[in-house]
């Protein structure tokens, strides 16, 4: 396939070259510094540079050894496969080339782009999110969730506790497993319930209607992807601060995880079991979450959630937790459709 300055050649990496030939696109963005990673203040460097990035996992598109476009997927230490794509970018009028670059980028994951708050009343940043936006989507990814990204501060203030929950630490992470299970039923959160929808079986144990309560299957499948997110922040640390939340009667509410990850803490999960919702327990774990992480000396405190999820986005501005990024995902689709005649 060629385009109007020659044949497009799309390829991942070599170590010696990735960063060079990776950040050799950034001067030709009009909109290099307004989303995207760089909002992050962490340039692009390969795991044996220090960096989260591996060069078989970067992909680049070329023209006459010119970087138009380019993509880069972000995995967990140690991981046999990308979780997804976080850096995409392409030069002014290489739509076409980033279509491309993205439906040969294999294997085929999640694409989150990072954005600025209210990006949507700037122009130039809405004007690059939806280029690249629809780009993916040309690609075969759908629009999935949009999610606020939060950073408290000892500057915030502590969150008052409201003393109406006893917590203490449960070390077996079957028990862990067990609280999940339960939060799984009804969940808000958009990667939940398509981890549920994916795993839904004709099993006869639940209705199975995308709903976010899930069969027995998908519950099960969904809460062991949880508990494997919170054993790899463990991994770095903190697993003792883990906490069942109960109600003065002895009543299960739910599970509070602070966490350790590469960048530094955060809230690893907050939820509250369905029997439990409409009290406004959310507000009680992430205030005791937060307060634990404060206690260990924390500088600084990351967390997220989907902005459909209204009980946990209120307990967050609740807590005093300022909005710092919106992070817009898309999933690839199961079987994208070949799109006709492309230019590049």
């Amino acid at each position: 396939m060629t385009g109007d300055t020659g044949e497009l050649v799309v390829r991942t990496l070599g170590e010696s070259e990735a960063r060079d030939v990776f950040t050799s696109l950034h001067d030709s963005l009009p909109d290099a510094n307004l989303l995207g990673r760089t909002l992050l203040g962490r340039p692009y460097r390969t795991l044996r540079e220090g960096g989260e990035y591996r060069p078989e996992w970067t992909w680049v598109a070329q023209r006459a050894g010119r970087v138009v476009a380019r993509a880069a997927c972000w995995a967990e230490p140690g991981a046999r496969r990308p979780l997804l794509v976080d850096w995409f970018d392409f030069a002014p009028g290489e739509e076409a080339a980033a279509v491309r670059l993205l439906r040969e980028l294999t294997p085929k994951v999640e694409f989150e782009l990072v954005l600025p708050p209210g990006w949507r009343d700037d122009p130039a940043v809405r004007a690059g999110a939806e280029a690249r936006i629809g780009a993916a989507a040309r690609a075969g990814w759908s629009p999935l969730v949009e999610r606020f990204r939060y950073r408290w501060t000892p500057a915030c203030g502590l969150p008052v506790h409201p003393g109406r929950l006893r917590f203490r630490p449960e070390p077996d992470d079957e028990a862990v497993l067990d609280v999940l299970r339960q939060i799984e039923h009804g969940t808000l959160d958009a990667h939940a319930r398509l981890a549920m929808a994916r795993h839904e079986e004709p099993d006869g144990s639940g209705n199975g209607d995308g709903d976010g309560s899930g069969n027995a299957s998908a519950v099960e499948r969904a809460a062991r992807e949880d508990l494997d997110h919170l054993r790899w922040t463990a991994s770095f640390g903190g697993r003792a601060w883990w906490r069942l939340a109960f109600a003065p009667d002895g009543a299960l509410v739910g599970l509070q995880a602070p966490a350790r990850i590469p960048s530094g803490l955060a809230v690893g999960f907050i939820g509250v079991v369905p029997r439990q919702r409409g009290h406004g327990y959310a507000y009680d774990l992430l205030a005791e979450c937060t307060r634990q992480l404060a206690a260990e000396g924390a500088e600084s405190v990351v967390a997220s959630t989907d902005l459909g999820n209204a009980p946990m986005a209120a307990a967050f501005a609740k807590a005093g937790y300022p909005i710092e990024q919106h992070r817009f995902c898309m999933v690839p689709d199961p079987d994208p459709e070949p799109e006709a005649t492309d230019p590049a």
